[in-house]
């Protein structure tokens, strides 16, 4: 069930405080702290670019990594904060919580689609239209789901999907406590212009009476 876990690389950084911290920046590196898991605090940094563009990637505190340290385990970590330059809006550090297996934590899982072809609604030209690709749960460290499925056979034009209708693993639960919507089937857009067209007729006979 598990999905593969993605790296973080990072290098132990000597010493602490603003100075070292300044050192790893001119270096052109991120200096950040990896805290938590029953160990010493550890100092580190991570190479600018590479921490950018991750960034940049979208869903960095909202996933689960694999920190990888030349002399030390690896070990799965979340990211809990990220420092940016007020003007320049670049991170200047960052803070990294350690995870066991058995800690729970919020992530963005995405959500996959099957059985289109056994939906009526969609046979007859409905479209598919998705307000969650992925959806935001409360899931066990060691046990991450690559996705959650959702079966549309036998849906129709107008039903709508909710979370309720969705058949968690063991284990996941829902962030969000109210039933919000993961997708509806619409009907597609030639027959709603007809709809309209059509309802705007009824409209103005109604006001010739």
């Amino acid at each position: 069930m598990a999905g593969e876990i993605p790296d973080l690389v990072a290098q132990e950084r000597a010493g602490t405080g603003k100075g070292a911290a300044r050192a790893a920046r001119r270096a052109g590196m991120v200096p950040g702290v990896v805290y938590g898991g029953d160990a010493e605090p550890l100092s580190i940094q991570i190479p600018f670019n590479d921490l950018l563009k991750k960034l940049r990637a979208g869903r960095f505190l909202a996933t689960l990594w694999n920190l990888k340290v030349e002399g030390h385990e690896d070990v799965r970590v979340i990211c809990r904060g990220v420092q940016r330059d007020v003007v320049k809006d670049l991170p200047t550090h960052l803070d990294l919580m350690r995870l066991r297996r058995t800690s729970r934590v919020n992530l963005h899982i995405p959500v996959e689609f099957i059985n289109e072809d056994k939906a009526p609604g969609l046979k007859k030209g409905g479209v598919l239209t998705v307000v969650r690709a992925d959806v935001d749960l409360n899931v066990l460290a060691g046990d991450i789901p690559d996705h959650i499925t959702v079966d549309l056979e036998g849906l129709n034009i107008g039903d709508t999907i909710t979370i309720s209708s969705v058949t968690l693993p063991e284990g996941v639960k829902p962030v969000i406590e109210r039933d919000f919507v993961i997708a509806n089937i619409t009907a597609p857009s030639g027959l709603r212009s007809a709809e309209d067209e059509a309802e705007g007729e009824g409209e103005e006979e109604g006001g010739e009476e």
